[in-house]
């Protein structure tokens, strides 16, 4: 059996033009990822009875709420661009995830108050890379994801937000209802983005503030809702009652960095 060298020289060397940007491939590469305590956004299994250390591998990562899936063989010799992927292969997260430290570093560093987005249920992953590409448009000092009922930061999103997820502080939370709650012992304002609260236009976005956007599907989820300091929301004229989260993103964020510069 290759040792874990020789797996990711593979998945970066020969046959790394062709694998899956991400792969970490085979057995013994994918238990140091798991030791290694790095993000991991899913794993692929082999479909069918599983054997040996694969087993302890998929328990390891369901300990991590890490999600797996059971592949036909095929598509992980697609994945693996040829290599010997021993029927099993992780995909690492793109980006290296940042702390609420991290974002209330970078407000202090810019002169403004915090301005934080938060995606709550954002798992397309074009949209999320286009909320991302809004939030360093709008000099937002960071964004917030869960760890599950999310995508994750994959190659898809880093292509979609056009290069901005190198320059945006992108922290993943284990709970966002805790995360919320943080925020506000920090002294932060939390406005939930939904239909039915008060025009964006009307509200006062000076002080620390945090926007949280929902799914296209679900909207914002009602413990969040309930949470969440005030509704804030852009009225609709048209014919269709909502706009793409990464739309509505541009419209709140740019003119809560507005408010907070000319404040």
């Amino acid at each position: 059996m290759a040792n874990t060298t020789e797996y990711k020289k593979r998945s970066r060397g020969s046959f790394g033009e062709t694998a899956v940007p991400g792969a970490v491939i085979g057995r013994n590469a994918v238990r140091e990822l798991l030791k290694s305590g790095r993000d991991v956004e899913k794993i692929f299994c082999k479909r069918g009875e599983r054997e040996g250390s694969i087993t302890e591998l998929i328990a390891a990562a369901r300990s991590r709420g890490i999600p797996t899936v059971d592949v036909e063989i095929q598509k992980l010799d697609a994945m693996s661009g040829g290599a010997n992927h021993q029927g099993i292969i992780a995909i690492a997260s793109a980006c290296e995830y940042g702390t609420l430290d991290d974002i209330f570093e970078n407000a202090s560093k810019s002169g403004h108050p915090p301005l934080i987005a938060i995606a709550d249920g954002v798992t397309d992953p074009q949209n999320l890379g286009a909320l991302i590409r809004c939030v360093d448009c709008s000099g937002a000092n960071g964004l917030i994801i869960p760890k599950r009922r999310s995508a994750g930061v994959t190659p898809a999103v880093t292509k979609s937000s056009a290069g901005a997820v190198e320059h945006v502080t992108i922290v993943r939370a284990t709970n966002l209802s805790d995360t919320v709650s943080e925020l506000q012992r920090r002294g932060v304002w939390v406005f939930a983005a939904e239909a039915g609260g008060k025009p964006y236009y009307e509200c006062d976005f000076t002080s620390p503030t945090a926007i949280i956007f929902g799914s296209e599907g679900d909207g914002v989820q009602r413990l969040l809702r309930e949470k969440s300091d005030f509704i804030v929301s852009i009225p609709m004229y048209g014919k269709i009652n909502s706009l793409n989260v990464s739309c509505a993103a541009a419209v709140l964020l740019t003119e809560a960095a507005r408010q907070m510069r000319k404040g």
